[in-house]
């Protein structure tokens, strides 16, 4: 063999050994790694609302306070409660809200006549105004049968009359606010015995 071959021989080995020596190696089957995944789910907002809510949906009167020439029913307004979830800045600018109230004529359940809501009044009374002092109770409404306590009052709850109300909305947002009312039936002395009902109609506007 030539020394030429001899070299040739022992290169060709060389490389062999290298090329197999740089092969990459491999995992074993079953190997793995973990890959943490990971979210942030914000709490979803929901707007705030402003809503009226009422204790009971009936009251009766009882009679108290009768004199010779009227007879006089007392009672009193299932607590009304206003609630407002509403951020200051969900109100609109410059809002208002009130809760105004009023009354259908008496109907009797035995063919008597009617006694008009102009018989039925109130005197509100705020149980909870909260902490701004922005929301107040409405004035008091005398009966058609009765003197005004203040000018042109003594109409009873025939039109829409204030329970209670605030005049800044966004001030008082994100409370809850309660009130109820004094309520009174004045009826001549005359009036005719049985049982009546009428409908007090409670609405709160902004």
């Amino acid at each position: 063999m030539t020394i030429q071959r001899k070299w040739l021989l022992a290169a060709a080995a060389a490389l062999t050994a290298s090329v197999a020596f740089q092969a990459p190696a491999t995992a074993d089957p079953g190997d793995g790694t973990d890959v943490k995944v990971t979210v942030e789910i914000e709490q979803i907002k929901e707007p705030g609302v402003l809503a009226m809510s009422i204790a009971a949906d009936s009251v009766a009167l009882s009679e108290d306070g009768s004199t010779l020439e009227n007879r006089q029913f007392l009672g009193t307004l299932p607590t009304v409660t206003v609630t407002d979830t509403r951020t200051m800045e969900e109100v609109p600018s410059g809002a208002a809200w009130a809760v105004l109230g009023n009354a259908s004529n008496f109907t009797g359940d035995s063919g008597q006549a009617p006694i008009s809501a102009g018989h039925l009044g109130w005197k509100p009374r705020l149980i909870d105004g909260g902490e701004t002092g922005l929301v107040a109770e409405g004035e008091e409404v005398v009966t058609v049968l009765d003197e005004p306590t203040q000018p042109g009052n003594n109409v009873g709850l025939v039109d829409q009359e204030l329970l209670a109300s605030t005049f800044e909305s966004g001030a008082v947002a994100g409370g809850a606010y309660a009130v109820n009312a004094d309520l009174f039936l004045r009826t001549p002395a005359d009036v005719a015995a049985g049982s009546y009902a009428s409908t007090l109609t409670l609405s709160l506007f902004e």
